[in-house]
């Protein structure tokens, strides 16, 4: 599910976590590859696995891009976008989306792995379109289709979540009817 705020031009989006993982190259789909290897490997020296496979809010500004934890709202992960170097879904699965970000205060990448089921090219989309609106200081005109589409989406997924609630309390309110 995504929210959208007009406000400050803020995208939303729930997702899976994979990990974090320092590469030595800022970009290219090899390198997406070998740090989705990198976490599913036992070896931990070169992943950070704190937040490891849990539910995070991707925050998606023209100013960068925020991770907080799902449940906690903790801020795990901030990166700027002028810091953001490639994004992209992963070729052999594409239900998993990265992108490489420079670490603002050492001179080494990282690479942010995530899962989603439905949102991972509308995402690595998005991405790259704040990401050029960021460079050129002013708005992206796909930028405004991929919001109507996330909108639509959130509707739709809004509509069947009141379907379901609207269920359920169908089916309480029956059974407390009767003792």
């Amino acid at each position: 599910m995504s929210d959208i705020s007009d406000d400050d031009n803020e995208i939303t989006f729930r997702v899976k976590f994979l990990g974090r993982v320092e590469v030595l190259r800022p970009e290219g789909l090899q390198i997406l590859e070998e740090a989705s290897l990198s976490l599913k490997t036992a070896d931990s020296t070169s992943s950070e696995k704190a937040a490891k496979n849990s539910k995070v809010h991707l925050f998606l500004s023209r100013s960068g891009i925020d991770i907080l934890e799902n449940k906690t709202k903790f801020l795990l992960y901030s990166c700027p976008l002028p810091t953001v170097s490639f994004c992209a879904v992963l070729p052999s699965s594409p239900k998993v989306f990265g992108f490489v970000a420079k670490h603002p205060a050492v001179d080494t990448h990282h690479c942010y792995l995530f899962q989603s089921k439905k949102f991972s090219h509308v995402l690595v989309s998005v991405i790259g379109d704040a990401f050029r609106a960021s460079h050129k200081g002013s708005s992206v005109q796909g930028g405004r289709d991929l919001i109507v589409e996330a909108l639509r989406h959130k509707n739709k997924m809004l509509q069947r979540e009141n379907s379901e609630l609207k269920r359920k309390l169908s089916g309480q309110t029956d059974s407390s009817l009767s003792f």
